[in-house]
């Protein structure tokens, strides 16, 4: 099964892209986020046409994931328990869809970007953080011969080599102290980066300003993060950094694993 992430900053926008990439890649189950529709706005037919079932969340104009697969979705569920919203009536935001392919569990997370250190968002995405890992922790304990994955846009550089410079970051959000110890979390509860391994260097985002593809400086920020039982089953990995090449790329790539 070929599983893959990516974040397609507007999928109205982007369809023609995306479907034509999945055929491409003969990817099996792509999960997506900033979709950035509701659901009767989603261009579903280019999907159809190509052969993929869309299962999607999405709310409004902002954040949205969703999936499009070869394989059906089984035991769907929006969100997760306890996870936090946002603003002044703790809104619920589109970002965390669930869902089973034959067997393989897969999580399609937008994490919350941050901001800035002082702003609430700050805050709100180390709690969405915190509510994910513990929710993943009870998965584990309830199942832990389960083959699951969290997959998507982390918004998080665990490691310095992960951006460009980071000197570049003082002071920034996405490669602070408390949020890499949020993401290394994950790996305490017993997740692992199933990509790493294979492809130990690469970025997975590049902003559209300030020439920083041409000039690769870009961000390691979207992961696929597996459980022992889904790790051992990878058997390999690429970021597909030509998709952010050609006309009217997402700023992000797709990120692809095989499993046995």
């Amino acid at each position: 099964m070929r599983i893959a992430t990516h974040n397609v900053n507007s999928i109205r926008t982007r369809v023609g892209r995306v479907a034509d990439w999945l055929q491409r890649s003969n990817t099996d189950v792509l999960a997506m986020q900033e979709i950035k529709c509701k659901p009767e706005q989603f261009p579903v037919q280019a999907f159809e046409d190509a052969g993929y079932t869309v299962t999607m969340h999405g709310l409004n104009q902002w954040n949205g994931v969703a999936f499009a697969s070869r394989i059906p979705a089984e035991d769907i569920e929006i969100g997760f328990s306890g996870m936090p919203g946002f603003g002044k009536d703790d809104a619920q935001e589109a970002r965390a869809l669930g869902a089973t392919f034959d067997g393989v569990r897969l999580w399609s997370l937008y994490v919350p970007n941050g901001r800035t250190l002082d702003d609430p968002h700050y805050d709100y995405k180390l709690e969405w953080l915190d509510r994910l890992a513990s929710n993943a922790a009870e998965w584990l304990e309830h199942e832990p011969d389960l083959p699951l994955a969290l997959m998507g846009d982390f918004n998080i550089a665990p490691l310095d080599s992960d951006v460009w410079n980071i000197d570049d970051f003082a002071g920034a959000t996405h490669v602070s102290a408390p949020e890499r110890r949020a993401f290394a979390a994950f790996e305490q509860i017993g997740f692992e980066d199933v990509v790493r391994q294979r492809v130990p260097e690469g970025y997975t985002y590049w902003d559209y300003q300030q020439l920083r593809f041409p000039r690769n400086e870009g961000m390691r920020i979207d992961f696929i993060l597996g459980s022992e039982a889904f790790a051992e089953r990878v058997t390999s990995a690429v970021i597909d950094r030509n998709e952010r090449k050609g006309e009217g790329p997402s700023d992000h790539v797709p990120v692809v694993v095989d499993i046995d």
